[in-house]
């Protein structure tokens, strides 16, 4: 079974300053356990190009992109001009420095590249290691730590350059992906179900928006025996009514019991057997295609493990 496995340098140079959660540190947690476990030679490694603003747009709007282009981009020429650590903050948890487009059009082009990659055949399935995250960006706003959001981009090249007619997006983040579901919410392509800590911020989900959602909004302190009944018994059916032809996963791991960002109690057995049930649903209807993509996941030990299992399970080793 081949993993294509996909990242660049330019996506640990994003910061949004001391004492973030989302920093430069996560993807080196998870490369260190990677090397440590043996993980990491089992994988097919690819560098994520950048993402051409053509395939952005299929998911924001050209204006949006347009003035993100031109605030991010005066920060690197203000670093260009010899300013010390240009910053730039979109929203209270959302900041830019001057390597922040770079990373933002790696972390959109490596979700299109794992997309080409898988269907061309070239891996059965693929993860991006990647920063900034994605499911938070909505059409129109960065917010959430979110700038473009990776798997709608990655789920629109599919649908409107690679011909498939549905594919499926499943988000286990502990935070409930509000802005995929602007982005793909009646569009009878896609399927979007997902699980996630209510309340918590983006304080969205509760009332999906479109009926291609199925939003599953869960209490604090619920445990990972709980939230495998509701996958089985809610996700489960629907996404075998809908037979997607692919698999794009939000993956964020910060509803694991020792992130302190939210309040639920999952472990790696459950980010393991979340894994397996997706691929099940995928050997079934999608020949194997998955693509997963970072989301969340700030508690440096637990986000190293547990992406270490779903990488694991989906490289079957």
């Amino acid at each position: 079974m081949s993993t294509a496995f996909i990242s660049h340098p330019d996506c640990h140079r994003h910061d949004m300053g001391a004492g973030h959660p989302e920093c430069p540190q996560r993807l080196a947690a998870i490369e260190d356990w990677l090397i440590a476990h043996g993980v990491d030679v089992a994988l097919d490694r690819h560098d994520a190009p950048r993402a051409e603003l053509q395939a952005i747009e299929r998911a924001h709007s050209a204006r949006y992109v347009a003035e993100l282009k031109a605030e991010l981009e005066a920060l690197e020429e203000r670093a260009r001009q010899g300013e010390a650590h240009p910053m730039k903050a979109l929203d209270p948890d959302t900041c830019a420095n001057a390597h922040t487009w770079a990373a933002a059009l790696r972390a959109a082009g490596a979700a299109v590249r794992a997309t080409d990659l898988v269907l061309d055949g070239a891996a059965e399935n693929a993860f991006c290691a990647v920063r900034p995250p994605g499911h938070h960006a909505t059409r129109d706003q960065a917010m959430g730590f979110c700038f473009f959001n990776n798997v709608a981009i990655a789920a629109r090249h599919a649908l409107d350059t690679r011909g498939l007619e549905r594919v499926a997006v499943i988000d286990f983040d502990v935070h409930h992906g509000n802005g995929t579901e602007d982005i793909l919410a009646g569009d009878d392509r896609a399927l979007m179900v997902s699980i996630f800590q209510d309340p918590l911020y983006p304080y969205s989900g509760s009332e999906p928006k479109g009926a291609n959602m199925l939003n599953v909004p869960v209490p604090p302190y619920t445990r990972g025996a709980e939230v495998r009944e509701m996958i089985e018994a809610l996700w489960m059916p629907a996404l075998e009514r809908f037979k997607p032809q692919m698999i794009f996963v939000s993956a964020g791991f910060d509803a694991h019991r020792d992130d302190e960002l939210a309040q639920l109690g999952l472990v790696e057995a459950d980010y393991e057997w979340i894994t397996l049930r997706i691929m099940d649903v995928a050997r079934r209807h999608a020949g194997g295609r998955i693509v997963s993509c970072l989301e969340g996941g700030y508690d440096l030990g637990a986000l190293a493990r547990s992406v270490g299992v779903h990488l694991r399970t989906l490289a079957g080793i």
